[in-house]
């Protein structure tokens, strides 16, 4: 994580008008920031690299935009405020879901020691302040009808009168933000799932240490003076609509998700008795909330004066109950219509539908009318997203700051800035360019054949559910060049890819009926992302027609806020909008070929597939608990399917996670020999 010692992230507030290319950005499943040309995956975390920021640019017709819009009075417009990761942008959204105007500006990580994250609020909302000073600049105030927030489901602490309190040993009070990245609380996340309490059916089966209940017991545990002192703990989502409004109520998707509550019992005394948190009880629940809405439903009386003047807003417009960024992008495209698509969702609920949001770390977020529980991955959490339908949430801790991590380590990485700049593209753009070189007549999927990634650099999120697990490149040789470079990358993504394929079997075996995958984010921006995804998933992926989608989700919130709208569910109709199709490449499957002997034992993804998509046989951690899957092995019409296989290959192993990679080590001393 690319971060400056001190922990501030370079680069200056950005302002950017259709129709110049959409900026990257890093953030938990959403862009990253990076080179203007580039996607996540081109520079960045959730998605892309922090690279210095592009200065404010306008572009001639951003002028013309406003005064035919302003001649009309039915036009109104909705502010859409997204923290992410490592930035704060904004969004001037109309109603028909045309993002008018953007803004960007980055904020400050501090990372004081090995897996501890923070960040401080007040940086944050002075951020949130500035990006949407810009994007309202010039608009008639009328035309304003509401506020939406979306942020990082990380943890901000006060004190009794609203003041910040330290969330580190160093007692610096401004750095008062635990991020959602964060793994200090390893050993207390380990306390929590050792209690086996109901409330983690609705988690996966196991609570993970990105959620709020450890680090509240790790504050407890680690930091005393500010534990007496805490007054409030706020999801970061519900701290900004707060700050808005002046009213301390939770959004019921936050408290839900990331805090154990449910819409029909509300919070367990008896899971806060257990794990040592029994003060959160005794005062009735007014540090972490007492009073829920449902995202999208308007917040007291709307902006205060002072909130109002820091913003650039008017006083008392709509400000909307807050969601979590991911799921402000399965709003901002899951809902939109497909009709005249020719997609396998046309004419089928929304619960045939996925919602990939992929920067920094990846969700994928899928919808059903009856709870469906999965084990390994998060929910059935009701209302979290849409009103209504049950939500189940996937993820991979790990994907835009992992392809990231992975080229910028690489030796060669200077040989390809260097070429990339010379060319006036991207990195990313370059790296895809070169694939295309090297890969000669074969597709460029099959240049991995003997390489493969273990993505899980920063543990398992979804199906598996193991923080521990580590990552792992088999098949390096001794090269130091741009096509070794070249390769690792690919490798990477479509380990991402398998991933993604991992946590959508484990949601069909347990009840869903997916068929297509709404894809947004840095990441979605880049070609090769996009099309191994649908290549490996074997799903076509509908791309949306804002790349920023996550704020149009936001803005869809106030829009609800403001009464302009009957319901989400219209709202996602009306301002989600279908750009592009990908459909999988099934003539680039492999069929009737293995690979090397020792290629199927060294890296599988959960359901054990390789590189190019072929099925073979299933690597298990010991805690994996998801049904497993019969394997299928694709042959020529008429070829016996066991012919040529080994017993190894015919047949499902679980394994200890230390068995899986001393078998990984003996695979790649085999592809050595």
């Amino acid at each position: 994580m690319p971060l400056s010692p001190g922990g501030t992230v370079p680069g200056r507030s950005r302002l950017s008008f259709p129709p110049l290319p959409f900026s990257s950005r890093r953030r938990r499943g959403r862009p990253g920031k990076g080179e203007p040309s580039g996607f996540p995956g081109s520079g960045g975390f959730q998605g892309t690299s922090l690279l210095g920021v592009c200065a404010a640019r306008v572009v001639s017709g951003w002028t013309s935009l406003l005064r035919m819009h302003s001649k009309k009075t039915a036009v109104r417009y909705y502010v859409g405020i997204d923290v992410g990761s490592a930035s704060v942008r904004a969004a001037l959204v109309d109603g028909c879901g045309t993002v008018v105007a953007h803004a960007e500006q980055p904020i400050q990580i501090w990372e004081p020691q090995p897996d501890h994250y923070e960040q401080s609020s007040a940086d944050i909302w002075a951020a949130c302040c500035s990006v949407t000073k810009k994007v309202v600049c010039g608009v008639d105030a009328a035309q304003i009808r509401g506020v939406g927030f979306d942020a990082t489901c990380s943890l901000v602490v006060l004190d009794k009168q609203f003041q910040p309190l330290a969330v580190n040993c160093e007692g610096q009070n401004h750095r008062n933000v635990i991020m959602w990245m964060d793994h200090r609380a390893v050993s207390q996340v380990e306390l929590i799932n050792a209690t086996q309490h109901r409330v983690l059916n609705y988690v996966g089966g196991a609570m993970s240490v990105e959620m709020q209940p450890p680090k509240l017991l790790w504050i407890k545990e680690n930091l005393q003076e500010s534990w007496e002192k805490a007054g409030y703990f706020f999801d970061l989502p519900d701290f900004l609509s707060w700050k808005a409004t002046g009213v301390t109520a939770r959004s019921l998707c936050t408290v839900v998700c990331k805090w154990t509550y449910t819409s029909d019992k509300g919070w367990d005394d008896s899971f806060w008795k257990m794990i040592g948190l029994e003060c959160l009880v005794k005062d009735k629940y007014e540090k972490i909330g007492n009073h829920v809405l449902s995202p999208g439903e308007a917040v007291g009386k709307g902006l205060t004066p002072e909130a109002a003047k820091e913003l650039g807003l008017p006083e008392g417009i709509a400000v909307a109950a807050s969601l979590i960024d991911a799921h402000a992008g399965g709003l901002g495209v899951i809902g939109a219509d497909v009709k005249g698509h020719n997609l396998p969702c046309e004419n089928q609920p929304i619960t045939s539908r996925v919602a990939m949001i992929c920067g920094t770390s990846s969700c994928h977020m899928g919808v059903s009318e009856k709870p469906i529980f999965v084990p390994g991955v998060w929910g059935p959490y009701f209302s979290a997203m849409v009103p209504g339908l049950w939500l189940n949430e996937g993820g991979q801790s790990a994907t835009g700051k992992l392809i990231d991590h992975v080229v910028r380590g690489h030796v060669a990485f200077p040989e390809l800035q260097s070429k990339a700049a010379a060319s006036a593209h991207s990195i990313y753009t370059y790296l895809n360019s070169h694939l295309d070189l090297i890969k000669k007549s074969l597709p460029v999927g099959f240049l991995t054949v003997d390489l493969h990634v273990w993505p899980d650099f920063h543990g398992n999120r979804s199906p598996l559910t193991d923080l521990t697990l580590k990552g792992m490149v088999v098949g390096l040789t001794l090269s130091r060049g741009l096509d070794e470079l070249a390769l690792i990358y690919l490798a990477t993504i479509q380990a991402i890819a398998l991933g993604t394929r991992h946590i959508l079997e484990t949601m069909q075996a347990a009840g869903h009926d997916i068929n297509t995958l709404f894809l947004c984010g840095g990441l979605s921006k880049n070609p090769l992302f996009v099309q191994m995804h649908a290549d490996i998933t074997g799903k076509p992926v509908v791309l949306s027609r804002e790349v920023e989608s996550v704020l149009v989700g936001a803005a869809i919130l106030g829009a609800c806020a403001s009464g302009d709208f009957a319901s989400i569910q219209e709202a996602m109709v009306k301002m989600g909008k279908i750009g592009r199709v990908v459909q999988p490449n099934h003539e680039h499957k492999r069929r009737g070929t293995t690979m090397s002997s020792a290629a199927p034992s060294i890296l599988q993804r959960g359901p054990g597939f390789t590189s190019d998509g072929e099925d073979k046989h299933m690597v298990v951690p010991k805690k994996q608990t998801a049904p497993l899957r019969k394997k299928i092995h694709e042959t020529p019409q008429g070829e016996d399917s066991s012919q040529g296989k080994s017993q190894e290959q015919q047949h499902v192993t679980q394994m200890t996670h230390e068995q899986v990679c001393r078998k990984r080590v003996c695979a790649a001393q085999k592809i050595g020999k």
